[in-house]
């Protein structure tokens, strides 16, 4: 794993990629800083950092689009599938080497809570928190962003595809505040999730037996919610998709609190979809 990081890492500043995600990065943050502390004499850093999270959605594309699509396309996946390092090494290195960068250019916005110090009165325990969720949010980010790239061998394909994906997990508060939050639209929406979760496990194991069984067990758990503790149905949707959501649990950190609970989110959201990635490229390698 160590060879696969050291040579993503390097890739990085071989081509053009890795010099244009630092670039943009510290160009919009530099603007963001600009207008949020200097020119409005503010002195929340935790709040420069919660307002650069937009950027995330234009710079993880670019970080991630390469890693597994470029190899792909030139057909040298055959060459490292075949090599005697497991598909996780393969996988962990590649993210870890994204990761590295990402924290390496991160790294730099520090200079601005030293200017904010100087001049200012900076929250250190805001900062760190801060900069601890930041990382983590962007562990996911990227996590995110390599599965799109091992699915597809076109690096423009790639950035898109993790633009409106990312994108899309953005909109998830937004969309949660204004969706119905009566009982009855959420018993509808229980049962639609549970119908699209049985489709999830058909197309998965093609067993009617597992189909049925699912429905039984899924339409007792609704019926019993519904009989003794039908308040959970009420802002059903809201509450399904909060639970998604990566920004939200971001808010806990720019307040300076490290709360374990979000952490082990971040960190089990990172995992399941480099799980999904080694599950995907395995099944090419067999194919």
């Amino acid at each position: 794993m160590l060879a696969i990081f050291k040579r993503e890492f390097k890739a990085y500043f071989l081509t053009p990629i890795g010099y244009l995600y630092m670039g943009l990065f510290l160009l919009l943050a530099g603007v963001f800083f600009f207008f949020d502390n200097l020119l409005s004499g503010r002195s929340q850093f935790s709040g420069f950092l919660g307002s650069i999270l937009m950027i995330y959605l234009f710079a993880i594309p670019l970080l991630t689009m390469r890693l597994f699509s470029e190899e792909k396309r030139q057909k040298t996946d055959q060459l490292l599938l075949t090599s005697p390092v497991s598909i996780s090494a393969i996988v962990c290195g590649k993210f870890l080497a994204a990761l590295a960068v990402f924290c390496g250019t991160l790294i730099f916005t520090v200079a601005y809570a030293v200017v904010i110090s100087i001049y200012g009165d900076l929250e250190a325990w805001e900062t760190l928190g801060s900069y601890i969720g930041f990382i983590f949010l962007g562990a996911s980010y990227i996590s995110v962003g390599i599965f799109v790239s091992a699915s597809t061998e076109n690096q423009l394909t790639a950035a898109l595809v993790t633009f409106f994906t990312l994108f899309f997990i953005w909109l998830i508060d937004p969309v949660s505040q204004m969706v119905p939050s009566d009982t009855r639209t959420g018993i509808i929406s229980a049962v639609v999730l549970l119908a699209a979760l049985l489709l999830f496990i058909f197309l998965n194991t093609r067993n009617w037996v597992i189909v049925v069984g699912a429905a039984i067990l899924g339409g007792l758990a609704i019926g019993g919610f519904y009989l003794f503790k039908q308040d959970i149905f009420f802002g059903f949707i809201s509450k399904v998709l909060g639970w998604f959501s990566l920004n939200r649990r971001y808010n806990s950190f720019s307040m300076g609190l490290l709360k374990f609970d979000a952490l082990l989110y971040y960190a089990s959201f990172s995992g399941l979809f480099l799980f999904l990635t080694i599950r995907l490229i395995e099944k090419r390698r067999w194919n």
